[in-house]
């Protein structure tokens, strides 16, 4: 008989996955947020992958990972995965220096809180120093008032945050996006609005 507990502990965790020419990089399950839409509240993970960490993965474990993989088929390297990446913003920081002396093109994909967890830090200009190409942004809502309401952000001043981030990204030379998920109440029409006013692409996920 095999050793059941032995077995369960040597599974390995999902820290990259691939889709849609993509390669996507699951490095936390933490999260300042807590949406009532969120995927994790239905389902481990994503075209076939399990995102649920038993624990999260060194940098030596992630770069291990990225060693085994021909990166140069990927049109880009994401952060995202079952968690705000963010959450590990030095782990972002360093990977995605590593990735930009290979000349591999990397976006963010995260809630924009980034500047309340870390007070005092200019993060977006250490994630444009650390070589960062793109940043997806999760607006979610046209108002502070619904944003809180479908987000249950960990801070005060999430929704401004975000907002402030996008800008900075922008502003940085980032290239910038933000996205919605469609939601019944959500006004579509005037997320889009918010977005391009700040300089950004828009996207309904």
């Amino acid at each position: 008989m095999p050793d059941t507990d032995k077995s369960i502990s040597m599974l390995k965790d999902t820290i990259s996955y691939e889709a849609y020419g993509n390669l996507y990089l699951n490095i936390t399950n933490q999260c300042s947020a807590s949406c009532v839409f969120c995927i994790r509240n239905i389902c481990d993970g994503v075209y076939g992958y399990n995102l649920r960490l038993s624990r999260e993965p060194t940098e030596e474990e992630i770069i291990k990972d990225l060693e085994g993989l021909d990166l140069t088929k990927y049109k880009e390297i994401v952060f995202t995965g079952f968690g705000e990446p963010t959450c590990r913003f030095d782990t972002v920081l360093h990977i995605t220096n590593w990735l930009h002396k290979k000349r591999i093109h990397v976006r963010l994909d995260t809630n924009g809180h980034a500047a309340l967890m870390y007070p005092g830090r200019d993060v977006v200009t250490e994630l444009k120093e650390a070589g960062l190409d793109a940043v997806s942004v999760s607006l979610n809502a046209e108002s502070e008032e619904k944003y809180n309401q479908l987000c249950k952000p960990a801070f005060e001043g999430s929704y401004q945050a975000l907002l402030d981030f996008t800008k900075k990204s922008i502003d940085s030379g980032i290239k910038t996006r933000m996205t919605v998920v469609s939601q019944p109440d959500i006004d579509i029409s005037e997320c889009e609005r918010i977005a391009t006013s700040l300089g950004a692409s828009f996207r309904v996920r």
